[in-house]
This record gives C-alpha cells, sequence and structure tokens, in this order.
C-alpha cells in the first residue's frame, strides 16, 4: 500500500464517521511530515452550517495545530472532489497538494474554477477512487 493509499483510508474513517451521523459521506485529513494534524468530515446537517464541509473542518483543525493560516508543505486527502467553495479556501491556505478519491462532475472545483489552488499546488486524483464513489453512491441510493 502507497503512503497515499494509507492516508486515503484515513480520510475514508472520516466519511465513515459522517455517513454514521446522517452527513454526506467525505472525510479529510491533512498531513506534515508523515502525520496527521487536522482531520474533518462533513458536518453541515449537524451543525446547520453549509460551510461545515469536510475539507473546511480539516483545515480549521490542522492551523489550529500549527498556529498559522497556512498549510504550505501539507497534503490535504480528501475523499471526494473539493467544491468551488473548498477550492478557494484550500488556495488560501496554500496548501502544497491535495490529493483526492472521487471526482464530482456536478459540483467539483474543477468544473467552475480549475484555477483556484495556488499554482504551485500539485494534485493527484483517483486514489482509492472506487471505494470513495461507492460510499457516495450507496448513500445517495438510499437516500431516494
Amino acid at each position: 500500500m502507497t503512503q497515499d493509499e494509507i492516508f486515503m483510508r484515513k480520510a475514508l474513517d472520516e466519511a465513515q464517521k459522517a455517513l454514521a451521523a446522517g452527513e454526506v459521506p467525505i472525510g479529510a485529513v491533512i498531513v506534515a511530515q508523515d502525520k496527521v494534524i487536522g482531520r474533518g468530515h462533513n458536518l453541515t446537517e449537524t451543525l446547520h452550517d453549509v460551510t461545515a464541509h469536510a475539507e473546511m473542518q480539516a483545515i480549521t483543525a490542522a492551523t489550529e495545530y500549527l498556529g498559522g493560516k497556512y498549510l504550505t508543505d501539507c497534503t490535504l486527502y480528501v475523499t471526494v472532489e473539493p467544491c468551488v467553495m473548498c477550492a478557494g479556501a484550500i488556495g488560501w491556505s496554500q496548501l502544497s497538494r491535495i490529493v483526492y478519491g472521487a471526482s464530482d462532475p456536478k459540483r467539483g472545483y474543477q468544473t467552475y474554477a480549475p484555477r483556484a489552488f495556488h499554482p504551485k499546488t500539485q494534485v493527484l486524483t483517483g486514489v482509492l477512487e472506487a471505494e470513495c464513489a461507492q460510499l457516495m453512491k450507496s448513500f445517495f441510493k438510499q437516500k431516494r
């Protein structure tokens, strides 16, 4: 198993927490020097807050951990492609690397704001894509 898969599994663990709480099952972790420094999962229903996405929770936790607003030299692992709002926050926080599992052609940043990230940010897609996508498909199938 690669390092990226190991940390994506941790993001999937967060997504499972969201699922258990009746939230859209998206999870995220932020890693610095091979250590998780921030984690989050969707809390929009729980907090009655449309901005309480997994990435936003993880960014807040990581910046609190580091004591600063920039996350240079950090990697965000998230189970689903970030939305435009999260992409903006990722760009402002200057995350060095983004790794996500499943694409989101309806709401993902690539459709609406493909240049939202910092110009030096590296992006890797498709890590554990099938598992990340299946979690979302199952959730929405159950809702319908």
